[in-house]
């Protein structure tokens, strides 16, 4: 054969080789290893610790249902049920010991980030209800007509605390 087709064939094995060499170097032992052999994913042993540290920043809408029972129920039965709690309120390691001083975001913005508008309808995120917030009351927070918990519930004027 000529040694056009021996030439890259040489080189691709030199790459592959040195790829197993730097392995050897880089990745620690107990990478992917357990006491049941060999694991699949990114673990490593040693590092165990280090990750039992790491502070939980976000509980998952259960964690919201002891305390908020209706809310939870109202958002579950809703078009809004596969939204967790902390996309909106944020994560669960913010809540204050006294709920007097958690502060809740009623900014269009928030709302917007789901329900702008979209020109066009390639992703399901292009199939929901979109506004136009130049010509959908603007300058109106979304809160003022729409309830949240309960989007079904359009057209009714609901209480804002301040």
């Amino acid at each position: 054969m000529k040694s056009h087709v021996w030439r890259p064939l040489y080189v691709a094995l030199g790459i592959i080789a040195l790829l197993l060499v730097l392995r050897v170097f880089l990745v620690p032992n107990d990478f992917g290893v357990s006491e049941q052999g060999y694991m699949y994913g990114w673990h490593r042993t040693s590092n165990e610790a280090e990750w039992k540290k790491v502070t939980v920043k976000y509980k998952g809408s259960e964690a919201c249902k002891e305390c908020h029972e209706k809310n939870y129920n109202d958002i579950t039965s809703s078009p809004h049920a596969d939204i967790g709690c902390e996309n909106c309120h944020g994560p669960l390691l913010n809540h204050p010991e006294d709920p007097e001083k958690l502060s809740i975001d009623r900014n269009r913005e928030l709302c917007l980030r789901c329900h702008l508008k979209l020109s066009y309808k390639t992703s399901d995120r292009g199939n929901l209800k979109g506004i136009n917030p130049e010509t959908h009351n603007a300058g109106s927070k979304c809160v003022q007509c729409h309830a949240p918990h309960n989007p079904g519930q359009l057209g009714q004027k609901q209480e804002v605390k301040k």
